[in-house]
């Protein structure tokens, strides 16, 4: 039986397995507020993936400034790109948290739906 996964890499870069709500709001709250940067100087980020034991993975990265970005796999390596990344803006914790909780959800139908940047 396939076993579903979801990890959260927060800004300092500790994964969290199996995150509640509360602790991707905390992580969220790290990037929106800037004062959790990576080692080297640069702004921060946290990435929640989602996939399956035996195949695809998702990720949504949120950066500082709300840079958001989705990435599809076909496992948890990153071997194959099923889609080019999509991107984002958002300027909200609250509608970032609200993306999360859809990956969350495994809601890939109504994340893909979402006003995506253009590569055009």
């Amino acid at each position: 039986m396939t076993q579903a996964w979801l990890v959260l890499t927060r800004p300092d870069g500790r994964d969290v397995a199996a995150p509640s709500e509360a602790q991707m709001a905390a992580a969220l709250a790290d990037v929106y507020s800037g004062k959790m940067g990576d080692p080297d100087g640069g702004p921060g980020s946290a990435v929640l993936r989602f996939g399956y034991d035996d195949g695809l993975m998702y990720e949504m990265e949120v950066a500082a400034g709300g840079a958001v970005r989705f990435a599809e796999w076909s496992d948890r390596d990153c071997e194959i790109a099923l889609a080019a990344p999509r991107t984002m803006t958002v300027a909200r914790q609250a509608d970032a948290l609200q993306l999360w909780r859809l990956m969350a959800q495994r809601q890939v139908a109504k994340i893909r739906s979402q006003p995506w940047l253009s590569d055009d």
